[in-house]
């Protein structure tokens, strides 16, 4: 293992997002801001909390302008960003006074059709648009199905460079590399994850890895020994795209704090506050609850051995 592991992890929590919008009843907009409310308690400090599309497409999402007054009044120092497919989905972010967006286009240009109906030109103008017209907005790029496609399969790493490359000339200032269907493993991990930072030595990278097959973890661990230091999580493994068949949820907020936490690196999240946005979670929301940390005992009053980065 390297021993050059990061000090310190920024946890981005995206339950609001990810995990809320593949649940098919409708959670009400005071159950979410309640989860979110106990994930800012245990210290999470960044969150992609909802998104701006058209409720036809995700139901789920049709109160992102209530849940984003909520966040910016409550939390006004938390660093929030909404996911947008397009200029619309952008502009309505920004009226809901929003100052980052995660934009969202899949290398697959299969699957952004599928997931936003687009094609990689019209996702791309609309991205060049946005940044015309919102010069103060921070745009990431949500980048999926970096690791695999549900309809094509493979995802060529010269196509993942490609589509990065285009996007930071049109204005994007940092990018996420999604995982979506959860396919990736370790070795392809370190690979594309090397791949990139020799093509963009200065881009800011986050990884945002489902957990289909178990690999969420193991594939964080990957990261780590490439110098990652920001991922995208959900409390309880909550989450899953629409518009990816078979995709089962993220890799677990607990789960990896707890993991991180073993081995010596900070997150500036409390373990057992962020339980209790798990146990609202089991309580109200009808979803599958993946999490290891959800039904296992902690341990927490032991010390255990840990790997110093």
């Amino acid at each position: 293992m390297s021993g050059n592991l990061p000090k310190k992890v920024q946890i981005t929590d995206i339950t609001g997002r990810d995990g809320f919008q593949n649940v098919k009843q409708w959670i009400p907009t005071e159950i979410k801001t309640a989860v979110l409310d106990q994930l800012a308690a245990a210290g999470i400090r960044k969150m992609e909390f909802t998104s701006f599309v058209s409720p036809k497409a995700i139901p789920q999402m049709a109160d992102a302008a209530i849940v984003a007054e909520h966040m910016r009044t409550k939390y006004p120092e938390m660093e929030l960003v909404a996911l947008t497919p397009n200029l619309r989905g952008t502009q309505n972010a920004v009226a809901a006074g929003l100052k980052e967006v995660s934009y969202v286009i899949s290398v697959s240009e299969a699957h952004n059709k599928a997931n936003i109906n687009r094609t990689h030109e019209a996702s791309l103008a609309d991205l060049e648009a946005i940044a015309k017209v919102s010069p103060e907005l921070f745009i990431n790029i949500s980048l999926s199905t970096v690791f695999g496609c549900p309809f094509v399969g493979e995802t060529p790493a010269n196509r993942v460079l490609w589509l990065i490359r285009e996007c930071l000339q049109r204005g994007a200032g940092s990018v996420t590399l999604c995982d979506t269907i959860g396919v990736a493993n370790p070795v392809q991990v370190h690979a594309v994850v090397r791949a990139v930072r020799e093509k963009f030595p200065d881009l800011r990278i986050a990884l945002h890895l489902h957990d289909t097959h178990g690999m969420g973890l193991a594939n964080t661990l990957a990261a780590l020994e490439e110098g990652v230091d920001i991922f995208e999580t959900a409390a309880a493994g909550l989450g899953g795209c629409p518009f990816a068949p078979g995709a089962a949820g993220n890799t677990s907020t607990e789960d990896m704090v707890n993991m991180l936490h073993r081995m010596g690196i900070a997150t500036g999240v409390n373990l057992e506050r962020l339980l209790g946005a798990v146990a609202i979670i089991r309580e109200k929301i009808d979803a599958a609850i993946t999490g290891r940390l959800a039904s296992a005992r902690t341990y927490s009053e032991f010390s255990f051995y840990s790997c110093k980065a």
